[in-house]
């Protein structure tokens, strides 16, 4: 038995091994996720210029940090199922949704239009992430955790979209 999935037997929260594995398969997707987003807006938080400094450093501050959080209970929700969450560099990488553009620092309306679209490609993912665990699965409790991560992601969202109107 591998050290990913050595927890699952010793895990008795009314969920067989095989839907646990399920969702702690979605949960890492979703952390990679996290931490691609994460990165990508802590990057922009550094390196931003521009008339709207202030603001735009102070926000990508308050959103990375919003993210760190969310990736923490992603990973305790793995966890708590008898998963193991990935933890480097090179498995967010393969596992997220998301891309990046190395090497490349975007004016400041470009920063907010690319992290506004990787919130609403994460939210469009946990869409469907709730309803295979509520529905396949049979898991409230994942299904509210990923509820109040897609209402944090379109909080973030939105305020990334006024930004651009």
């Amino acid at each position: 038995m591998s050290t990913k999935t050595k927890n699952l037997e010793k895990v008795n929260v009314g969920l067989s091994a095989e839907k646990r594995t399920g969702l702690i398969e979605r949960l890492n997707t979703l952390l990679a996720d996290e931490h691609l987003l994460y990165t990508k807006t802590r990057n922009y938080h550094w390196n931003v210029t521009g008339i709207h400094f202030t603001p735009l450093h102070q926000l990508f501050e308050q959103h990375y940090n919003s993210l760190q959080l969310i990736a923490d209970e992603v990973a305790e929700r793995a966890r708590m199922l008898g998963g193991t969450p990935i933890g480097t560099m090179a498995e967010f990488s393969e596992h997220s949704r998301l891309s990046e553009n190395p090497g490349t620092i975007p004016n400041a309306k470009d920063m907010i239009a690319n992290l506004l679209d990787d919130h609403e490609h994460i939210i469009s993912s946990l869409r469907d992430d709730i309803d295979a665990a509520a529905e396949e699965f049979g898991d409230e409790g994942t299904a509210d955790l990923l509820t109040g991560t897609m209402r944090s992601h379109e909080s973030m969202a939105w305020m990334l979209r006024s930004m651009l109107d």
